[in-house]
């Protein structure tokens, strides 16, 4: 699968993902499967523990589907999950 500046409009309920930068240190290292997602937030199942991580601090890791590892700042996602799909895409590089 090739990485497009469209994986923004992916649905993220189910992927594994990791907190690898955060303005926050507590939240960095934090990774597990996202069961939630809301306007500014991603739940994520941690050691059978929910942590509720603010995407505009956190820049996460995502695992997809064929075990490739994408890196997404968080500012990019926020906003609801529905509104992402209408969302203009500009190339990011």
């Amino acid at each position: 699968m090739k990485v497009t500046p469209a994986i923004i409009q992916h649905e993220f309920i189910g992927t594994e993902a990791e907190v690898a930068k955060s303005k926050d240190p507590n939240y960095v290292g934090i990774s597990g499967e996202i069961i939630d997602e809301t306007r500014n937030t991603f739940t994520i199942l941690h050691e059978g523990k929910c942590k509720k991580i603010v995407k505009d601090v956190a820049v996460f890791h995502f695992k997809l589907f064929n075990g490739t590892v994408v890196e997404i700042d968080g500012k990019l996602l926020v906003g609801r999950p529905e509104d992402r799909l209408k969302k203009r895409i500009r190339r990011l590089w």
